[in-house]
């Protein structure tokens, strides 16, 4: 059993390897647009190196594993980025209320609609920033597994 570690160890930093550059491939700036064949083809010949006869499972495992990292990493910026646009939401009608004192229903309505789309903007301006940022929680949260399972399996 113990003749069979190396083996494996070697198939995960193989795995790694190939899911790192997929990864680098996706977010690379020629894979910004959904329906691009080029990205699309780059990334099977990705896939096509690793997938040599015995190889094909490595192959497929690290497709399946770029592909749920970029999907972990999707939600999370989600997460970021709401967290983000409720706090500048909050801040906003905290700050028109506490000028008025009070605020009726249509007006908490037009208000709503307009800071939503205040804060959407704002984010979106400084969209490159949460990207980065998110980034750095998942290298963080990489070695902090309970944390992950609980950001992950709880927002």
């Amino acid at each position: 059993m113990a003749k069979n570690a190396p083996k494996d160890d070697d198939n995960f930093d193989e795995i790694d390897g190939i899911s790192q550059r997929i990864m680098v491939e996706i977010e690379s700036e020629s894979c910004k647009e959904l329906l691009d064949s080029n990205c699309t083809k780059s990334i099977l010949q990705l896939i096509d190196t690793a997938s040599s006869g015995a190889e094909n499972e490595i192959g497929k495992k690290a497709v399946v594993k770029a592909m749920l990292f970029s999907t972990w990493l999707q939600r999370l910026y989600f997460i970021i980025r709401s967290a983000i646009m409720g706090l500048i939401s909050t801040g906003i009608i905290f700050l028109f209320v506490l000028y008025l004192g009070s605020i009726g229903a249509t007006l908490a309505v037009v208000m709503g609609i307009v800071v939503f789309v205040t804060s959407l903007a704002i984010t979106r301006l400084f969209d490159e920033q949460i990207v980065k940022l998110t980034k750095s929680i998942v290298e963080v949260l990489a070695h902090h597994k309970t944390i992950r399972d609980f950001v992950v399996n709880h927002f």
